[in-house]
């Protein structure tokens, strides 16, 4: 008896001395943020078998696309990617349709906002491993001896609690700034980031704030005027009805029910985020504390405030009132703004412009590196501050595109994970990566980064990018923006890998608010574009001409094979072809398309499994 208690007191010893505290909680993973990207990665870690909590300042998960009231989504309805897509549904799935949706004349997708954060909420609670702190907001967070120890206040108690590994998904960054990590704030100067849009010059000027207002139509006859607000004068909103397309430049039209339209919700609400004499503002607090941030959010929200009464009182919209059952709020008025720029930290690869205009001209191939993907055009909001340098935006024409991996990781810190908009990224790129649905899949791959890198006990940086990819295509996430290929459909994996290794590379097209990126599956693969492509990762393949511009057949499918894989048989490529499905039979005479030369080449030689670095270059043993 005295053998057992004295062995019980020593493993309460060493539970003293090897847990952080009595009581305290101990994750593999804390999520500051509860917003887009914060929900996301909870919900991919927690998918992955990963202890993850989630800490969020709002009664509300979702962030901009919910507690901001953000909730006309911006780009990708032709990428449905991952967990955008799963949301998508969802919302198709509540609303009856993907047409019941369609309400706006921008935006495919708009819902109500409150809609969305029950979807979220639903989502998250399905996944075990996952806690939700609503209403908790993070004091402190220490990082020492391979220990995140994390402080936050949730109804007046403090509480501390633990984890390996750390994402910092709040809406300006402040978790990352606490550690000391480099950051950049506003216009990167045109020289040193490499850009020649940007001005000649950098400066602290970030993008125009929104605080978005939720109106609901309360029928004809309605008054739902508010009290004329302090300071109220109808000409800051006289050109609030004009409205231009600014990347087909048509001419501007005065149309003020378009411009009520334009974020038009179901069920009869209205998303009033207009940029035109609107509600836009510019206000950077990203340096202030929250008791100065709060005082100075004030107003933007009193600017919005003013343009409800123009919009009730100048253009008699009296029938449209602040929706009173929207938010949890006692001004019914969203938790947050909407912030479109954050801190942007150093991370170990830069995004910037030339990696989205040209990514397989570009200095390095970061698109083999990628884990999200975006089809919304730059898109800057300048118009409230008179000092920001003018860009012109409009000729910054970019196709589709994905982002790296390494955009995530800042440099110096092995166990922190930037998410949000506070990932490596050139301000004017920036404009595309802010929107909603590539944030929601920068929070995944931060979700899945985590779990790959806690799996195998290894820094941020020795993480392999592969096995971080492999992992967002097993849920359905896109790590290349190709238009044609979706996750439900035959090969979709393949192509997407094969894509990622630029052995057969997409076209990018500039194409108004969508921009796209197609790979083309049933067009013809010739001999030479194989070899091309093949060339970089088989050195064999260095001095080899044998290659034609003649369209690939089965038989000189063979023949290169047999250059890389020396004795390659047409019975084994038939092998090939049968265990993975491909429709119809293989033979010699066959032409083969792109769609069927990625899943033979994946089969046979699995060029994904070769190592690249961060850059996107190739890692040859």
């Amino acid at each position: 008896m005295r053998i057992k208690l004295l062995f019980t007191s020593l493993i309460a010893v060493f539970l003293h001395l090897s847990w952080p505290a009595f009581g305290q909680e101990k994750y593999d993973l804390i999520i500051v943020g509860g917003g887009a990207s914060g929900t996301s990665a909870g919900i991919a870690a927690g998918r992955l078998g990963v202890k993850t909590l989630i800490l969020e300042a709002t009664p509300w998960l979702g962030g901009m696309l919910t507690s901001a009231g953000v909730s006309a989504i911006d780009g990708n309805h032709r990428l449905p990617s991952g967990i955008w897509g799963e949301f998508k549904s969802r919302l198709e799935a509540h609303y009856g349709g993907a047409e019941k949706l369609a309400t706006g004349w921008v935006s495919n997708t708009l819902f109500e906002p409150k809609v969305g954060s029950q979807i979220l909420l639903e989502m998250a609670n399905a996944v075990n491993p996952l806690t939700i702190s609503l209403s908790s907001t993070w004091v402190t967070a220490d990082y020492s001896n391979g220990l995140w120890k994390v402080s936050y206040s949730k109804n007046g108690k403090l509480t501390e609690v633990f984890s390996s590994m750390l994402i910092d998904a709040t809406e300006l960054g402040d978790v990352a700034a606490a550690q000391g990590l480099p950051y950049r704030i506003g216009m990167d100067a045109r020289d040193e980031i490499g850009e020649s849009f940007a001005p000649a010059e950098s400066n602290d000027i970030i993008q125009d704030l929104t605080y978005v207002v939720t109106l609901e139509d309360y029928g004809k006859g309605a008054d739902k005027t508010i009290a004329r607000p302090e300071n109220y004068d109808p000409t800051e909103f006289d050109c609030a009805c004009a409205h231009s397309d600014p990347i087909t430049d048509q001419e501007a039209v005065s149309d003020c029910q378009k411009m009520i339209n334009y974020g038009k919700l179901p069920n009869g609400k209205y998303m009033i985020n207009w940029p035109n004499c609107g509600n836009d503002y510019y206000l950077n607090i990203i340096e202030k504390s929250p008791e100065e941030r709060e005082t100075a959010l004030e107003d933007a929200k009193q600017a919005s405030l003013r343009f409800v009464y123009y919009i009730q009182h100048e253009l008699g919209f009296k029938h449209l009132g602040i929706a009173e059952e929207e938010y949890p709020t006692a001004d019914d008025l969203p938790m947050i703004p909407y912030h479109r720029e954050s801190r942007r930290f150093e991370g170990l690869v830069d995004f910037t412009l030339p990696f989205v205009k040209s990514p397989y001209n570009a200095p390095s191939p970061l698109y083999r590196t990628g884990v999200a993907v975006g089809d919304y055009t730059i898109d800057h909001h300048h118009k409230k501050n008179r000092e920001a340098p003018a860009i012109d935006f409009i000729k910054i024409r970019v196709p589709s595109y994905n982002l790296p991996l390494g955009s995530l990781v800042p440099k110096g810190h092995p166990a922190l994970i930037l998410a949000e908009k506070s990932i490596s990224v050139s301000n004017i790129v920036n404009g595309a990566t802010r929107l909603q649905p590539v944030v929601l899949g920068i929070g995944q791959a931060a979700g899945v980064l985590a779990a790959v890198a806690l799996k195998e006990g290894k820094s941020l940086d020795a993480v392999s990018i592969r096995d971080v990819q492999s992992l967002l295509l097993s849920q359905g996430a896109f790590i290349m923006p190709f238009i044609d290929t979706k996750p439900d459909e035959d090969h979709f994996v393949a192509m997407q890998k094969i894509g990622a290794t630029g052995i057969l590379k997409g076209e990018g097209v500039p194409y108004l608010w969508a921009n796209q990126t197609w790979f083309y599956p049933d067009r013809l693969v010739t001999e030479f574009e194989l070899v091309e492509g093949l060339r970089p990762f088989y050195p064999v393949l260095k001095d080899y001409w044998g290659a034609s511009g003649d369209y690939l057949t089965g038989q000189s499918f063979r023949v290169l094979m047999d250059v890389v894989m020396p004795g390659t048989s047409l019975s084994e490529i038939t092998q090939a072809w049968n265990r993975r499905e491909l429709e119809g039979f293989f033979s010699a005479d066959l032409h083969l398309n792109r769609a069927q030369v990625s899943v033979l080449i994946d089969e046979m030689l699995d060029p994904f499994s070769k190592k690249v670095n961060w850059d996107g270059e190739i890692e040859h043993n």
